[in-house]
């Protein structure tokens, strides 16, 4: 599929064909093609959990306001990320690369990220979102539909799924075969409401200047 088009008909569908099964071949081919998102350093921090256990499945869509999506889509994933990956053996993220681009990234890495925790979770939010739009549009280009998600209990989920405490939850994506629709567009912004150029105007207590 064109990738204009898999954008275009890209949409958050809630409804799946419950008996429908992702091929093992199919499930590492979308992975595979999420794992080519963008990080920064190539840290590589996203960790997708592939939730396969009909038992798991229940007890998260306990804890996600019962949303029909989480058991009944073909695949659902966790989108994790590991918030010390910048410091677990960093050299392994630049190995192929020539050695003065080693000798000058592989240090900054450690210089950008230590002692800022802020920074490592907006990174790791960042990169899981930049995935998850990732794992979409392949979805769709494979033919099938899916659904962003964050309509959960994200501690409840952590334990169910053992996260480990160096590690956050961003997002689900749900992936099948959609049996319904989504609605029509609800209502796009007018490209001038969201559209900037140069900067922003300067404002005042009463508003816009």
């Amino acid at each position: 599929m064109d990738t204009f088009d898999a954008i275009e008909q890209r949409r958050s569908i809630k409804h799946y064909d419950s008996g429908h099964r992702m091929t093992e071949d199919e499930i590492h081919r979308l992975i595979g093609l999420a794992m080519k998102a963008p990080t920064a350093f190539n840290i590589q921090h996203w960790r997708f959990v592939v939730v396969k256990n009909p038992e798991l499945r229940r007890e998260i869509r306990k804890v996600s306001w019962d949303q029909a999506q989480v058991t009944d889509a073909s695949l659902l994933i966790i989108l994790t990320a590991d918030l010390n990956a910048w410091q677990r053996d960093p050299a392994r993220y630049w190995v192929n690369a020539p050695k003065e681009v080693q000798d000058l990234l592989v240090p900054a890495i450690s210089g950008y990220y230590r002692s800022r925790d802020r920074v490592q979770r907006d990174e790791a939010m960042r990169s899981c979102g930049i995935a998850a739009q990732t794992v979409m549009l392949a979805a769709k280009a494979m033919g099938y539909d899916s659904c962003p998600m964050d309509g959960f209990d994200f501690d409840a989920v952590a334990k169910l799924i053992n996260l480990p405490d160096d590690h956050v939850i961003a997002m689900f994506v749900a992936v099948g075969k959609g049996t319904k629709s989504a609605w029509p567009r609800p209502g796009q912004l007018p490209m001038e409401d969201v559209l900037v150029t140069d900067r922003f105007k300067k404002t005042s207590r009463e508003g816009i200047a």
